[in-house]
């Protein structure tokens, strides 16, 4: 990925919220980010893709629940772009590993843009290829439509900012976070 953000975003809302909801892997990272960004507000943990019985943590990390770890964002179209957004999405995490990010191996770690409109579609498969020249091998990220969001359990929510000395949080997701926070400075709240 690039060493700087390429564009800042405004800071007046006018539109309603827009929502999208991403996965990157473990949902603990990405959703302490985009929480801390201007125009996000706000980012739930949760699950998308399977079906209701399964959707809870446990039946999720056995990865036969058809469900994948995701945060449902919801943003101000004019204060953070889809494409902004999608821009931090792929800083966020390595687009190009199948089923992966780091130590978390199945689908529910899958790199997966849902959609809730068309012009989100299309933003979508315009940011991947803006993101391809970043990367050494394919983007492998999935853009399907949203489907039915159940949030994740209580304690998942704000984890990072609840548990900031969680041997996982203190060895991943905080050096991840301050690096963001590092480049995307000037998109914090």
């Amino acid at each position: 990925m690039s060493d700087h953000a390429t564009n800042t975003p405004h800071t007046m809302s006018a539109l309603p919220l827009s929502t999208i909801t991403l996965g990157a892997g473990c949902f603990w990272c990405i959703e302490a980010a985009l929480a801390a960004i201007r125009g996000v507000d706000p980012v739930v943990s949760g699950y998308m893709g399977g079906s209701a019985q399964l959707a809870n943590y446990q039946a999720v990390c056995q990865g036969d629940s058809g469900h994948t770890e995701v945060v449902q964002v919801q943003y101000h179209p004019d204060v953070i772009s889809t494409a902004q957004l999608l821009e931090l999405f792929f800083f966020l995490h390595d687009p190009t590993t199948l089923n992966r990010q780091g130590n978390d191996i199945g689908s529910q770690y899958r790199s997966v843009i849902y959609t809730h409109s068309p012009e989100q579609h299309a933003t979508a498969i315009a940011s991947v290829a803006a993101a391809q020249p970043h990367w050494s091998n394919p983007i492998v990220t999935a853009i399907e439509p949203a489907s039915t969001f159940y949030p994740a359990e209580a304690y998942h929510q704000r984890f990072v900012a609840n548990n900031p000395n969680q041997p996982y949080c203190r060895a991943l997701v905080l050096p991840k976070l301050a690096k963001f926070k590092q480049v995307y400075a000037s998109w914090l709240k």
